[in-house]
């Protein structure tokens, strides 16, 4: 799947130099060369290694496609692991991943070691789409509530339209993609463990 850069902007500071490091630093960890990555990504070789240079901006869909197939998420690639027992994020200090396409993504849990987790805020305009995601490791867990608006969340292919209140639970190895077909702006909270865990079969 490819995507063509967007005007994503992220609002930690981390500009796309130390983005494309980061990226670079976790596909060597991994022995993957860019080739390898781009096949199990869907973003081409050309723009794997334009983003670890930092000569393009990535979208959020794009980068998630990246994470996803580095085996981690969106937050660790922007953000940097805190250890302590405690951690207070202020509204001006968690990362937000905009969309050009019209959606925002709000990170409010912190990075911590050794932890695959994401726990967000989405906002997704009227009308809008946020793409089609790519399915985490076999055992990974995604919970959504909807705080606002209606969501339609496509989970292979089989479409749950979700209106204000109510919640979901799905296995996030699936591709799973985000539209907003209301007249008012939806806003959902998302919780996705990315760890691998061994789990029963599963059919959609």
């Amino acid at each position: 799947m490819e995507q063509q850069p967007t005007s994503a902007r992220f609002s930690n500071g981390l500009d796309m130099t130390g983005l494309g490091k980061q990226i670079r630093m976790r596909r060597l960890q991994r022995h993957l060369s860019l080739d390898t990555l781009s096949a199990q990504s869907g973003v081409s070789r050309s723009m794997l290694s334009d983003i670890e240079l930092g000569n393009k901006v990535p979208s959020v869909l794009v980068l998630d496609h990246i994470a996803t197939a580095l085996g981690t998420s969106i937050a660790r690639l922007l953000g940097k692991e805190q250890t302590a027992n405690i951690i207070v994020l202020r509204r001006a200090e968690q990362d937000i991943a905009q969309d050009a396409s019209g959606w925002e993504r709000r990170i409010l849990s912190p990075v911590l070691p050794g932890v695959e987790f994401e726990f967000m805020r989405t906002t997704i305009s009227s009308g809008a789409d946020a793409g089609t995601f790519s399915p985490h490791a076999s055992g990974s867990r995604e919970y959504v509530a909807i705080e606002q608006g209606t969501l339609q969340l496509t989970l292979n292919g089989e479409i749950y339209l979700l209106h204000s209140g109510d919640s979901i639970y799905y296995a996030g190895d699936c591709h799973h993609a985000f539209t907003n077909p209301g007249d008012t702006p939806c806003v959902f909270y998302l919780v996705m463990d990315v760890t691998a865990h061994e789990q029963q079969p599963h059919h959609f």
